[in-house]
């Protein structure tokens, strides 16, 4: 670490506790700008207290200092930054390729001369396996057991790997599998919210701040703690001393006020939230909240709308520090820590009351809380909310577009109708019918399609709308005490009405740790639960992630031979088509309580504000007002059972693992030794023949267009994803190798394998290429040739003819998960540049992480607009002297030989960055910078 300048005075002691610790004081700096910090708002500052502790003179200068100080909120952005997270934080999905590369690294290094054990985490990296987890049994008491079985089976090489890892590197620790939800161990256990740490033996404070390589990394700013989701290729640059490249953030305040009524639940608040602010348009920004109404908020509230800052687009949604903060340190056994917590964020004027005056940002959104109502997201984004009295008419008006072709053979008004609920009420539940009276009259008739199953002893009807998934998932709304235990109070009160769980619907409830089991079991709820089926399957991710596993055989047939549009209901935080399960089209967002409502009525097809949700033994029908607890109640219940000492007993092992982690045998030595015939982990090809001296960027000339694309195209699309079968790209190479689709896993147990992983980008099932209008899934077509085939072939085909290719899409391009696979997948596609209306942040950063050049359409200009059908080659020049924001021209020649030109503009935004896509990316940048003793 280069040496402190501390250019404005600012270094000083605070003593707590009988100890003394170093640290920048903002009230210092305050002092020496006119009062000017004071009015910035809480996430700003601690951007510069970051800047203050890292001034060098070489990444981060006084200049820098001075450009946050002196913040305009108004301004757009162009003031970078250095930042330097405190810590990193992984999962197993993107942790794997992140080892695998750092493993790489050192071999390369080696090979040019310099030591492997350079490559090193310089910052605490902490790794949780909670993604591998599938839910393949359900709804008996043996489904968590089994399914860790099978998960560990799996998953053995891989886990030796990250074994491995924990042994080899420094600063790196594994919290096994089977013990939680990376965001609710990291909220629960992991973050300190006042890090302390040791530079030339004096020992400082600062705040927590942490990247990590999943977006909902953000949820750790419910507790003051500034971080953010970054690909796994920035966060392996972190974990190797290298500064986040970034533009000072505008920051939007969004105020909150009122008191939330009785019927509302947490997942209703960030739901409504998500849906203002994606509205508002908050991608690349900051959201900060405060008012008098964040008393009103428990931690566990803010964490779930920190959660989900993804959805609504901001870098981050922070909450300020304040008696919230400490009490829920408190109650997770980390009291500890308050004292430091307390006296060093009052010091710094980081302590918030809302008696203070409010900080300046760049706008301002104010929600009352009271306004709040019970609500679901859906069918295919998390930002279009929709109240519940709302939600059978938002499926209806979802199925002309789940089926365009026979929507088109009816008159608009017929499909109105329907959508708009004036039809027959009989055709509401298909699975309610004996047969269906309305066989081919109008919409009716199409749309009340139902189809009879057997199933363990069941008979029943599968219909359009029918729920075949309702899964408890997600750290969004598991770390949530309340909405956990609104969904035990339901259950019991349903089973004390004599209600039962449809047949056809696949239950599961996946906590985000281990204290959820303790305080619903001391509750006396997880047998109400279980009792609708509602069983624990696993601690991790599952459905939420499209871990959701198989649907049963008869469901499964019924839902593919009748063409169903059948629905899921998952307390997660994304809901993007292909996501949940490759079955089911339609995917809502609801709370807990609510995906247990739907388990029992088991359709989207009713209005559960009056319509029943069941029925009892004698036949009375049941509403759901009937069994919805009263907000009294669970509060009385989270009060009474949620304690201190389930926190500690959960944490107090929580590096060691079970029997199965224990015994795993792992490789020894500083360098992994790569086993050719592995298929879950191979040597990343990315730094392969790698030179000291980068090769000279040069023009991209007679590319190709591998996929047209329209808008939202997420990293769902995009990245490798979910299961995959045995005639995808991907299937045929691991049956060309002996692998039996049952052993498949899915492609994100395969990350550390290239080869599984290039032949699953671009492979959704539900992605639409508009080179091959009216197919769905990763299909391309060659030119010009006009040969179809997958995506993959065609790419190979291109590149043994060394014809680079290039990507075209519409706006938000990139929206999703921050998934390092869905830059690396197209960089060995031979995707050199990605040509959008516009980019998710993250995603954008990764591109160029990966030595892709990202460019955006000038405003008002489109891929339509231009009248580019994806057909022509492109130039794209200038490159040879790009600077950050440039723009660039674009010539297009089309097939008979006339050329047009248009300009784009380059989405590389920083001078960092410009290095980094000269070096080929971030890591090669790294690896050289280190080769060269830089």
């Amino acid at each position: 670490m280069n040496k402190n300048l501390n250019s404005f005075g600012t270094r000083k002691d605070l003593s707590v506790g009988g100890k003394t610790y170093a640290y920048h004081s903002l009230k210092e700096l305050d002092g020496k700008t006119g009062g000017k910090l004071s009015k910035l708002p809480f996430s700003l500052k601690i951007l510069i207290e970051n800047l203050l502790r890292h001034e060098d003179g070489i990444a981060v200068k006084k200049g820098d200092i001075e450009a946050v100080t002196n913040w305009k909120a108004k301004a757009e952005p162009q003031d970078e930054i250095q930042f330097m997270p405190a810590r990193v934080l992984l999962q197993d999905f993107t942790g794997v390729p992140a080892v695998a590369d750092l493993a790489a690294m050192r071999g390369a290094l080696k090979r040019l001369g310099g030591e492997a054990s350079r490559i090193n985490p310089l910052q605490p990296a902490d790794l949780v396996i909670d993604h591998s987890v599938q839910v393949d049994y359900y709804g008996t008491p043996d489904a968590l057991a089994k399914n860790a079985q099978v998960e560990f089976e799996r998953n053995e090489e891989r886990y030796k790997f990250l074994r491995w890892g924990q042994t080899a590197f420094r600063n790196f620790r594994a919290v096994p599998p089977d013990t939680g939800i990376v965001h609710q161990v990291n909220l629960e256990f992991l973050a300190h919210v006042a890090m302390t740490g040791t530079t030339e033996n004096e020992t400082w404070v600062y705040p927590d701040t942490l990247v990590g390589t999943d977006s909902h990394t953000t949820m750790i700013n419910g507790l003051g703690c500034l971080g953010w989701g970054v690909g796994g290729i920035e966060a392996e640059a972190a974990m190797l001393g290298q500064p986040c490249s970034m533009l000072v953030p505008q920051v939007i305040g969004f105020r909150l006020k009122g008191k939330m009524p009785l019927a509302a639940t947490a997942t209703d608040l960030v739901l409504t939230a998500t849906q203002m602010l994606r509205k508002k348009g908050v991608v690349g920004k900051f959201v900060e909240f405060f008012g008098p109404g964040l008393a009103n908020l428990s931690l566990a509230d803010r964490a779930t709308i920190a959660n989900m800052a993804p959805e609504y687009g901001a870098t981050c949604g922070i909450f300020p520090v304040d008696e919230v903060t400490t009490a829920y340190l408190k109650l997770t056994g980390r009291e500890d820590r308050v004292p430091l917590v307390e006296a060093y964020y009052k010091e710094q004027g980081l302590w918030y009351s809302s008696s203070q005056a409010d900080p300046e940002y760049t706008d301002v959104l104010e929600l009352d809380l009271s306004t709040v109502e019970a609500s679901l997201a859906g069918p295919a984004r998390p930002q279009d909310r929709v109240v519940l009295k709302d939600a059978r008419a938002s499926f209806r008006k979802g199925m002309p577009s789940f089926y365009p072709k026979l929507s088109s053979t009816m008159s608009p008004d017929e499909v109105a109708a329907w959508a708009g609920e004036a039809s027959n009420p009989a055709a509401r539940a298909p699975e309610t019918l004996n047969k269906n009276p309305y066989e081919g009259k109008g919409p009716d008739g199409l749309f009340g399609k139902r189809v009879p199953v057997t199933m363990d002893g069941h008979e029943f009807n599968l219909g359009h709308g029918s729920v075949v998934i309702a899964a408890i998932t997600s750290c969004t709304n598991t770390s949530n005490p309340s909405v956990l235990m609104a969904a035990g109070l339901l259950a019991r009160n349903a089973v004390e009405k004599g209600l039962k769980v449809k047949p056809w619907v696949k239950t599961s409830l996946a906590p985000g740790s281990k204290v959820v089991t303790d305080y619903l079991t001391q509750a006396g709820l997880l047998t109400a639960l279980e009792k609708l089926h509602f069983h624990v399957v696993g601690y991790g991710c599952t459905t939420c992630i499209g871990n959701s596993g198989p649907l049963p055989d008869p469901v499964a047939k019924a839902v593919t031979d009748g063409d169903l549009a059948v629905a899921s209901v998952l307390s997660g935080n994304r809901n993007f088509e292909g996501r949940v399960n490759a079955l089911v089209r339609a995917n809502y967002l609801a709370s807990p309580p609510l995906v247990v409502a739907y388990a029992l009525a088991g359709t989207m097809q009713l209005d559960l504000t009056t319509e029943p949700v069941g029925f009892d033994g004698a036949g009375k029908a049941v509403y759901l007002k009937d069994i919805w607890p009263s907000s009294d109640e669970v509060q009385a219940m989270v009060d009474r059972f949620v304690t201190q000492t389930q926190f500690k007993k959960s944490y107090s092992d929580v590096f060691k693992g079970d029997a199965n982690w224990q015994n795993l045998k792992i490789p020894q030595g500083e360098l992994y030794q790569w086993e050719g015939d592995s298929t879950y982990i191979k040597e990343p090809p990315f730094f392969a023949g790698l030179q000291l001296k980068p090769t000279p960027v040069e023009d991209i000339k007679k590319a190709r267009v591998l996929g047209l694309f329209g808008d939202s195209i997420t990293t769902d699309h995009i990245s490798p994803a979910g299961s995959f079968n045995k005639s995808s790209p991907a299937g045929q190479y691991l049956v060309s190798l002996g692998v039996d689709p049952k052993d498949f896993n899915g492609y994100g147990a395969r990350r550390g394998n290239h080869e599984v992983m290039v032949r699953g980008t671009f492979a959704n099932v539900r992605l639409k290429n508009l080179l091959v209008p009216g197919v769905e899934g990763g299909v391309s077509i060659h030119f010009p040739t006009g040969q179809q085939m997958s995506i993959f072939d065609t790419s190979m085909k291109y590149q043994t003819e060394k014809t680079p290719l290039i990507v075209i899409a519409g706006k938000e391009y990139g929206t999703g998960s921050s998934r390092d696979w869905a830059a690396k997948g197209p960089k060995l596609l031979g995707i050199r540049a990605v040509i959008a209306e516009s980019f998710e942040r993250i995603h954008r950063s990764n591109l160029v992480g990966m030595g892709i050049l990202p460019l955006q359409f000038l405003n008002g200009e489109s891929a339509k607009s231009l009248g580019l059908t994806g057909e022509e080659s492109f130039d794209i020049e200038g490159l040879q002297s790009l600077t950050p924001g440039v723009k660039v021209t674009v010539k297009v020649t089309d097939k008979g030989g006339a050329t047009k030109s248009f300009t784009a503009l380059s989405r590389i935004d920083t001078l960092n960055e410009i290095e980094y896509f000269r070096n080929g990316g971030i890591l090669t940048y790294v690896l050289r910078q280190l080769a060269t003793g830089k």
